[in-house]
């Protein structure tokens, strides 16, 4: 009688030092903290705050934005990878999921390996802007093929989707020889366009469009094989005579690799709502992105495939950072 006690008594003790997600309390218990590599008011910071308030009702617990900017993103990419209280997610750009380990050799994390792919969140093709003074359409290319090196291009900075794609496309343009100049942000790469310091740069529309529509700038070409939805009016650079050039700028919605089977289904479920949601999709398509929503296994596709793309250009253009 008394060892059933006993061993009664020292049951109920060991069920009390288990945590309590341990004995499969619904996940989420706590709330839940997205983190984002950069500053308030960029494009990844945007997209989560986008998606926290909508997340936050459909999962049933606070969802509070957390920016860690530096290194790119990389530094919130790597507390992500790190996080071991199944409650930190992030909203991360393009060249966290597949620049970064080729651009990066001592990288912190492994984007094939620490991460559980949730979402692909926004999307939105890159717009070649130039300035309004030189030539447009076709004419634009003959033009700076002649000025070779003497033209410029900007970009915020080496490694960017910006540079990557200007590269990529001096590949496909034979005789595109201008030279990278990098900026601290948009803002300054626009200036520097304006101001005719650089002749071109790849750039998102909702940057772009206000300095196109007041005639500042001039849009040569989309960075995609057809038109969007977001820019319907401009073309795409295929139709300008550039092949096999495809690259958009986009946002996903990653977590920890530990994350359990259960609570990346119960992210997917959610997310899934959310992402059909016309007020969210309507905010992001104003801020010049569109809402997409994926698989966790469409967003691995698309990792996967420009992964091959950027590091193949990386190594051929012989492109590094120190």
């Amino acid at each position: 009688m008394y060892r059933r006690q006993f061993m009664s008594l020292a049951a109920a003790a060991t069920t009390l030092s288990v945590p309590a997600f341990a004995q499969g309390e619904p996940w989420p218990n706590k709330p839940i903290r997205i983190l984002v590599g950069f500053p308030g008011g960029s494009t990844p910071d945007m997209s989560a705050r986008a998606i926290a308030e909508p997340l936050s009702h459909a999962l049933g617990q606070p969802v509070i934005v957390d920016n860690k900017p530096g290194a790119s993103g990389n530094i919130a990419a790597d507390a992500v990878a790190k996080a071991i209280d199944d409650h930190t997610l992030g909203v991360v750009i393009n060249g966290n999921l597949t620049s970064s380990k080729t651009l990066y050799p001592k990288l912190a994390y492994d984007p094939a390996r620490d991460f559980s792919y949730l979402s692909l969140l926004t999307t939105a093709p890159l717009i070649l802007v130039a300035p309004a003074n030189v030539p447009g359409g076709a004419a634009f290319f003959e033009e700076a093929r002649r000025q070779g090196d003497k033209w410029n291009y900007g970009s915020v900075g080496a490694g960017s989707v910006g540079h990557l794609g200007m590269e990529l496309l001096k590949a496909r343009v034979p005789g595109l020889q201008a030279v990278h100049v990098p900026y601290n942000g948009n803002p300054a790469v626009v200036g520097a366009l304006i101001g005719g310091q650089v002749q071109m740069a790849l750039i998102p529309p909702g940057v772009a469009m206000p300095q196109i529509k007041g005639g500042k700038l001039q849009a040569i070409g989309l960075t995609t094989s057809g038109r969007s939805a977001l820019v319907p009016e401009l073309p795409s650079l295929a139709q300008e005579g550039v092949k096999d050039f495809n690259l958009e700028v986009w946002t996903a919605l990653i977590g920890p690799a530990n994350l359990s089977a259960t609570t990346r289904q119960r992210i997917s479920a959610a997310l899934g709502t959310v992402m059909k949601s016309a007020d969210v999709r309507q905010r992001m398509f104003q801020q010049g992105w569109q809402a997409v929503g994926t698989s966790p296994e469409g967003l691995a596709q698309r990792v996967r495939l420009e992964t091959t793309l950027l590091d193949g250009i990386i190594k051929s253009r012989g492109i590094k950072i120190d």
